[in-house]
């Protein structure tokens, strides 16, 4: 399960270090395998999943029908995007260049833990995303019964 919030530095060759709280469960869970594609519904942001938890997704995607516009979007975004890397010795992965250079990610960013998965944004698209309010018209029926 990942949450929190991370400020990490994506080096030179486009790695990043999986924060060491995380390294055990990723070791433990997927074998150190993972699947990094792109957020289908936010710009700047990649997700990167545990390699059971992206099987899921993947096989709940690759059925819709792909004569519908926004399916195969969807799918061209998830599953032709997806790309399975492992961490290395020093427990970094290689982001994909196409990857961060169509998200704007560089030098920084943010790794947030969203339970089954790792969203990896852009610095910019991070700062955009967490300073937006939620307003009254934004509030679903779902999120008016949650006890905050």
């Amino acid at each position: 399960m990942f949450q929190g919030e991370t400020s990490i530095t994506i080096d030179d060759k486009g790695r990043l270090a999986i924060p060491t709280a995380y390294r055990e469960f990723v070791a433990r869970e997927c074998g150190n395998r993972l699947v990094v594609t792109y957020h289908p519904y936010e710009a700047g942001c990649l997700w990167l999943f545990p390699q059971g938890e992206w099987e899921k997704v993947r096989d709940s995607v690759s059925p819709l029908p792909q004569a519908v516009p926004g399916h195969r979007l969807l799918q061209m975004k998830l599953i032709g995007a997806a790309t399975f890397v492992e961490p290395d010795g020093a427990s970094r992965i290689l982001l994909p260049s196409s990857h961060r250079t169509t998200t704007g990610i560089g030098k920084k960013a943010v790794l947030m833990g969203m339970g089954n998965k790792l969203e990896i944004w852009s610095e910019q698209a991070h700062l955009a995303q967490i300073q937006k309010i939620i307003g009254e018209a934004d509030l679903s029926p779902a999120m008016l019964e949650l006890v905050l």
